[in-house]
């Protein structure tokens, strides 16, 4: 016969008030009730928990020995009800989420805020990657939710939301560009560009576009972050298209922007997560309020 956790503590009610008269009263069970668990489990351990007379009731050597292994058992059980409680009930939870550098640095520490205004309970663990890595932490399960670019189609994942992001040109202060007053993809090309990693959705994006275009740049360099390349831009190493909500380029007061005169120049965010797996609550509210903040 097993031992149960309401024997548990029935034993360990005896064992606190010494009596089996007041420890029945204590669980709302009546003494007989309360008797056979102490019985049932002292058979089951095959050993003699408490000595009884008619008028004391004394935990033996065995049961003296066993209280704290108990009550450690029940104040880990006690615990761990109380952070599922508090789970549910949205007090506490942990936000596993991967994003791109660009939303990484821009949007998400001000959604972050915001949603911890509301549940200050909730913990963040944030993974800044390009587009595929974001993908596969989703799919090894390290994260629950990713913010990616591109189009998704990995069977393994669902899309929860997409938009579309517009972009944007940066150049050194002084640069020709900024003479023109609507600059194309072609008058981005008469200059080395600086490039995002070919494995990252911007960099397709980019080149669809110049092939569109029938030109051909001059890569200058090529990097996996954008801070990175807006800090060969500022060091005059060439242009870049980053996406218009980057704020990258911001920490280099050499550095301006422009917007792109081509209305189809642009890059699809994506939401994902796992197919067939069920958020945490805290996870699953972030993700309504991140959708949220992206759709205004």
């Amino acid at each position: 016969m097993d031992i149960s956790f309401r024997q548990i503590r029935s034993f360990l009610a005896v064992a606190q008030l010494g009596s089996f008269t007041q420890a029945a009263t204590s669980l709302f069970l009546t003494q007989p009730a309360l008797t056979i668990q102490i019985r049932n489990m002292e058979e089951s351990l095959n050993v003699r928990l408490f000595d009884r007379n008619t008028r004391a009731v004394k935990l033996t050597r065995v049961g003296a020995s066993l209280l704290p292994v108990f009550q450690r058992m029940v104040n880990d059980l006690d615990s761990v009800v109380t952070e599922a409680r508090d789970i549910v009930a949205m007090r506490r939870g942990v936000v596993r989420i991967a994003v791109l550098p660009s939303v990484a640095a821009s949007l998400l520490p001000f959604v972050i805020k915001g949603f911890h205004a509301v549940y200050p309970g909730a913990e963040f663990i944030v993974r800044d990657a390009i587009d595929n890595k974001v993908v596969e932490l989703v799919k090894e399960g390290e994260v629950d939710i990713g913010v990616t670019g591109g189009w998704i189609r990995d069977k393994e994942v669902k899309t929860l939301f997409k938009k579309s992001e517009t972009l944007k040109v940066i150049f050194p202060h002084e640069h020709p560009l900024g003479n023109l007053k609507k600059i194309s993809v072609s008058d981005i090309a008469q200059f080395p560009l600086v490039t995002l990693n070919a494995l990252t959705s911007l960099r397709t994006v980019v080149e669809e576009a110049f092939s569109r275009e029938e030109v051909t740049p001059v890569t200058a360099c090529e990097a996996t972050y954008m801070m990175t390349v807006a800090s060969m831009v500022s060091a005059g190493l060439g242009v870049a298209v980053l996406p218009s909500a980057a704020k990258e380029d911001h920490a280099f007061p050499d550095i301006t922007s422009a917007p792109i005169d081509i209305s189809k120049l642009s890059r699809t965010i994506s939401i994902i997560t796992l197919c067939d797996k069920t958020l945490p609550p805290m996870s699953q509210f972030f993700c309504k309020h991140l959708i949220s903040a992206l759709e205004g």
